[in-house]
């Protein structure tokens, strides 16, 4: 039987591939804190017969950091409390066929706790709960991610052995919609493209970016738990194509202080949820178009830019990313398309959407997603009053306010977020607050052990 018209699967067609041979794994999945895809590989009989309800995974897998090491000091979970599990439960709307893996299905799923609800500090969970609120005023929000990567003439052991340095990438010159530039890659690129396809991720294009071997792929906006799911999935599938063909990607918001930074830019917008009207475009605003709702909306991203900012550049590294002129932003503005600002408004009619530019390619869309629509909210709920379009080079403006200029400076800010404490909750934010420091404290570790071993002192 073929696949349904979405490029997904129904849980009848499964069965049937089943039976036929064609399918034999389905993978069942959970997006992690770094928005990685963890979770097990089912025989497909025992899936049907079984798992489709459930399975169990240990729940350190929300408390461990990126080299999956166990961290100390989480409340959701810890040594002392044994590391029980959680209930990984199938979301049966993200089932599909994985083209690119040999008879191999994929179900993304929600992460509950033996009474059935949402673990609070899950991703999806935390964006849920984000849709709940646009739900209870009778609101849906559809977004899309841009995403860019480096793509690299290595595999990924080749890279480890190198120690990540001296990394040959796919061209050697800036290729930003480069056709002739792109064709050389384009083996890869393709194989990407369809495979994504073919697991029911509608892709608009790809095109070469502002750097050396730098892609971008752009993929067909969704309802926001969708399309973090489509993102989630697309990362991960991306990573894996590069693997099958001898090469190797990074998602690294800046793998090479040299060369541009990799983002995720977030176009956002607010739609009716029973007629499907768009909720941003007023004929008569003279704010571009932008509807009241729409400049209350952007009104709150503008005030709480630096408490959400965590959600949109996790890492250190990503960081490293906000360099005046690159086209990476440094500031909290908005204006009307202009790529310097953070916030830029572009589209029209129906289209017309916020972008954030603030994100960086290795940020968690589940949470990115969630910030934005809080501080959206904040700015409904409190009718704020959007302040007057940036205008010209935001990267040398006067008085332009900045974002954090690295990720302690993030994690300060959104530690004092009445607004995030409220719609989140005191756990999820601690939960993620703990998350960001162990990172910067590990980071702080191993300067330190590099600066002993070379007989430096600290300043």
């Amino acid at each position: 039987m073929p696949n349904s018209p979405s490029g997904k699967l129904t849980l009848d067609q499964l069965s049937n591939l089943a039976t036929k041979g064609e399918i034999d794994t389905v993978i069942m999945a959970m997006p992690d804190m770094q928005g990685r895809l963890v979770g097990k590989r089912m025989q497909a009989s025992y899936f049907l017969d079984t798992a489709v309800h459930e399975t169990h995974a240990c729940n350190y897998l929300l408390t461990v950091d990126t080299d999956m090491e166990p961290v100390p000091g989480y409340k959701a979970a810890s040594w002392s409390d044994g590391y029980g599990d959680f209930v990984l439960k199938p979301d049966m709307n993200t089932l599909r066929r994985i083209p690119w893996l040999p008879g191999t299905a994929l179900v993304i799923c929600d992460t509950l706790d033996h009474d059935g609800e949402d673990v609070a500090h899950a991703p999806r969970a935390i964006l849920k709960k984000q849709l709940k609120r646009l739900a209870a005023k009778k609101m849906t929000a559809n977004t899309a991610s841009e995403l860019e990567f480096y793509l690299f003439d290595e595999t990924y052991e080749s890279a480890h052995e190198k120690r990540f340095h001296g990394l040959k990438t796919a061209n050697s010159y800036i290729q930003d919609y480069h056709v002739f530039g792109t064709t050389k890659e384009e083996g890869i690129m393709r194989a990407i493209r369809n495979g994504l396809e073919g697991a029911g991720i509608p892709v608009e294009n790809s095109k070469g970016e502002w750097g050396p071997g730098q892609e971008e792929i752009n993929i067909r906006y969704a309802e926001a738990l969708e399309m973090a799911d489509r993102h989630t999935i697309l990362k991960n599938g991306i990573k894996e194509i590069a693997h099958l063909h001898g090469k190797a990607i990074t998602f690294m918001a800046k793998w090479n202080y040299t060369l541009a930074g990799s983002s995720c830019h977030i176009h956002l917008s607010l739609w009716d949820q029973a007629n499907k009207k768009a909720l941003f475009h007023d004929t008569k605003s003279p704010v571009h178009g932008l509807s009241e709702l729409g400049q209350q909306f952007l009104a709150g991203q503008i005030k709480h830019a630096r408490e959400i900012t965590y959600f949109l550049a996790p890492y250190i590294n990503s960081y490293k990313r906000f360099v005046n002129g690159t086209f990476a932003p440094t500031n909290i503005v908005w204006s009307n398309d202009n790529r310097t600002a953070g916030f830029r408004l572009c589209g029209h009619g129906k289209s017309l959407r916020i972008e954030c530019r603030i994100g960086g390619a290795d940020l968690n869309p589940y949470l990115a997603y969630a910030g934005l629509i809080a501080a959206g909210l904040e700015g409904i709920e409190k009718k704020l009053k959007l302040e007057p379009e940036f205008k010209g080079d935001a990267y040398v403006g006067k008085g332009v306010p900045l974002l954090p200029k690295n990720l302690r400076d993030a994690l300060t800010n959104l530690e004092k977020s009445a607004t995030l404490r409220a719609v989140f909750g005191d756990d999820v934010v601690n939960h993620y607050l703990h998350t960001g420091r162990w990172e910067q404290l590990e980071y702080d570790r191993r300067v330190t052990d590099w600066e002993v071993t070379r007989g430096f002192e600290r300043g």
